[in-house]
């Protein structure tokens, strides 16, 4: 007879995955990500918006500097920005101030798209946070604020 141990339930430990700020969390991104595809143009992803914005605000960078600015890691951040360069919206080119070091920056295609994309983004926010009162958005972005650190 085969015995094979049963895992144990949330009646025996108490942990109800339905009430887990991951489970939540990743509940609340999928619903942003799918708002964000079908309403920011140019296909772009959250990841390569926030590049692009942060290159729009900020001007031209390192990419280090811009992976640090929008909390990604080096590699991540090479991918985008190659990615990125290929669709013809960034480019790099040699800092006058340090020749071994390379700024990125977007070409008019990016600028053009990303200011047609802030405006969907814009929608995009609202839309998310539409089923919150006024003040529970704001409570809840700066929670989300604190336990990311700020």
């Amino acid at each position: 007879m085969d015995e094979t141990r049963k895992a144990r339930t949330s009646a025996e430990h108490g942990y109800l995955l339905d009430e887990q700020i991951g489970f939540l969390l990743r509940k609340a991104y999928q619903r942003n990500s799918n708002i964000f595809a079908e309403t920011v143009p140019g296909k772009l992803t959250p990841t390569q918006f926030s590049v692009m914005h942060r290159l729009a605000e900020d001007g031209p960078m390192s990419q280090n500097r811009l992976g640090r600015s929008v909390a990604m890691d080096g590699a991540t951040t090479k991918g985008v920005v190659d990615r990125l360069i290929a669709r013809g919206l960034l480019r790099t080119a040699p800092d006058p101030d340090d020749r071994r070091r390379h700024l990125v920056s977007l070409t008019p295609a990016g600028v053009e798209l990303i200011d047609e994309a802030v405006e969907a983004a814009i929608r995009v926010s609202a839309e998310t946070l539409a089923p919150l009162r006024e003040r529970e958005k704001e409570t809840l972005l700066k929670l989300l604020k604190k336990i990311g650190g700020e």
